[in-house]
C-alpha cells in the first residue's frame, strides 16, 4: 500500500522535504511508518521527540493502522513564543 506523508517545522527541515510517499506492507501502523521513515531519512531519528499524529485529518496514535492513500502527518512539538 501506499500513503501520503507531510513533514512540517523542524521535521520538514530535517528530512529535507515537505511531502513523501512511502510504500507500506499492509497492516502497518503509524509507529511502523516512522520507522522506516527514519531509516529513509537518518536525521528524522532524534531519541525522544514527541509528535502527533494525524491520519485523513484526525489525530490518532501511535497503534493506529494505515490503510492504502492514507494522508499521515507528523506534527513536532511547538516552540517559541512567549509574552
Amino acid at each position: 500500500m501506499k500513503v501520503r506523508v507531510k513533514f512540517f517545522a523542524i521535521l520538514r527541515e530535517r528530512a529535507g522535504t515537505a511531502e513523501v510517499v512511502k510504500e507500506l506492507a499492509d497492516g502497518s501502523t503509524v509507529a511502523d511508518l516512522w520507522r522506516e521513515l527514519q531509516k529513509d531519512y537518518a536525521k528524522l531519528d532524534v531519541p525522544g521527540i514527541r509528535m502527533l499524529y494525524a491520519v485523513n485529518q484526525n489525530y490518532v496514535g501511535v497503534d493506529q493502522v494505515l490503510k492504502d492513500q492514507d494522508e499521515v502527518v507528523f506534527i513536532p512539538p511547538v516552540s517559541g513564543g512567549g509574552s
